[in-house]
């Protein structure tokens, strides 16, 4: 099994939980209103006044199969829109309950 880390724009929201369910993934957990900056460039997305934009971070474990088709349709999903932010992370997980 893998999980999966995405952090992205709020603007995101719904289109992510689609794109896992298209891939066929059901389960996940959802963070909202986080912040944070990229380490290359755009802007931060702190929720305050000078950069009102937040980030939401999404965690789903996910069966070895599934991992590598989430992964290819976000990064589709972060090409077509780069400006927004969407950062995503394949760990292993060894154990679940």
């Amino acid at each position: 099994m893998k999980a999966i880390f995405i952090a992205y724009n709020q603007a995101y929201n719904q289109e992510i939980v689609e794109l896992l369910e298209r891939c066929g993934q059901r389960g996940y957990t959802v963070w909202e209103e986080i912040g944070g900056r990229g380490s290359e460039d755009g802007e931060p997305h702190l929720g305050n006044h000078a950069w009102p934009t937040q980030n939401h971070a999404l965690l789903s474990v996910v069966d070895d199969n599934l991992a590598l088709g989430i992964m290819q349709a976000l990064r589709e999903t972060d090409t077509a829109n780069p400006v927004l932010g969407l950062r995503a992370y394949v760990l292993p997980v060894e154990d679940a309950l």
